[in-house]
């Protein structure tokens, strides 16, 4: 990618290298090699390691993974079918090192301990709020073995649990920000606890991006200059909101066996 394009930003120097119009083609919220990238920062990926990229959208995270760490990945999601996603898949010379399924993710249809990694970008917050999400997941990683998520979310709580007026009003747009499915969004705190308490797992990092919003600002401009939003831009809620409340939430784990 060039520099001089929108797109490109100095805190992800690895998504730099991807193509640009590639990204935005199969864009399906915030730049998932962005969000991929930061939560790989904290993970131990080796080569030909086994990972689950679960919720993989359109596969640009599982061609990620592939092509940066050199990993086995298996790319499942249920809303985008898996023959498209083997399409983009052979189209970055990546068939030998990830293979596409269609699951849901309280149905895997993987052995038990069959995976080094789970990775989940963007998508955790759909399912992984329940309390016994996390302990059906855990058993398909190997002892050991880390999981990884990475989700928008809060950097603090609401005052007195009221949602802020600037996420519930109107854009220019008509479009609303805060909708019911919303309340997943979580602290990074909040994260911790919710693994933590279980004893399943050992919590290795609970944080935030730094500068999530303006970076979730950038691609929000790029969706609108090259027309590759599907949705209405959320813009001028993000610059509203300048940080304050809302951003994404890393969380690592390693299987907790004692």
């Amino acid at each position: 990618m060039n520099r001089d394009h929108p797109l490109w930003n100095d805190a992800f120097p690895r998504a730099n290298q991807y193509d640009a119009d590639w990204v935005m083609a199969n864009e399906m919220g915030p730049n998932a090699l962005w969000l991929t990238e930061w939560l790989c920062r904290e993970m131990r990926l080796e080569p030909g390691m086994r990972v689950l990229d679960l919720g993989c959208g359109r596969a640009l995270s599982s061609v990620f993974l592939a092509r940066e760490f050199g990993v086995q990945v298996w790319a499942a999601d249920l809303w985008c079918k898996p023959t498209d996603n083997w399409a983009r898949i052979r189209a970055a010379g990546l068939e030998d090192r990830i293979y596409p399924i269609e699951a849901e993710a309280h149905a895997l249809p993987f052995a038990k301990g069959y995976f080094d990694a789970i990775v989940c970008v963007d998508a955790y917050i759909y399912f992984g709020t329940d309390d016994v999400y996390l302990g059906r997941l855990r058993e398909y990683v190997v002892p050991g073995g880390e999981i990884g998520i990475v989700v928008p979310g809060l950097m603090r709580e609401f005052e007195g649990g009221v949602v802020p007026e600037h996420l519930t009003r109107p854009q220019a747009n008509g479009g609303v920000f805060w909708a019911p499915d919303c309340w997943s969004y979580h602290t990074a705190d909040w994260w911790r606890d919710h693994w933590a308490r279980t004893g399943l797992v050992e919590v290795t990092v609970a944080d935030t991006m730094p500068d999530g919003v303006k970076h979730w600002i950038q691609f929000e401009h790029v969706k609108e200059l090259t027309g590759a939003g599907r949705f209405p831009p959320d813009t001028e809620v993000f610059e509203a909101d300048g940080g304050r409340y809302l951003g994404f939430v890393r969380m690592v784990a390693r299987r907790n066996d004692k």
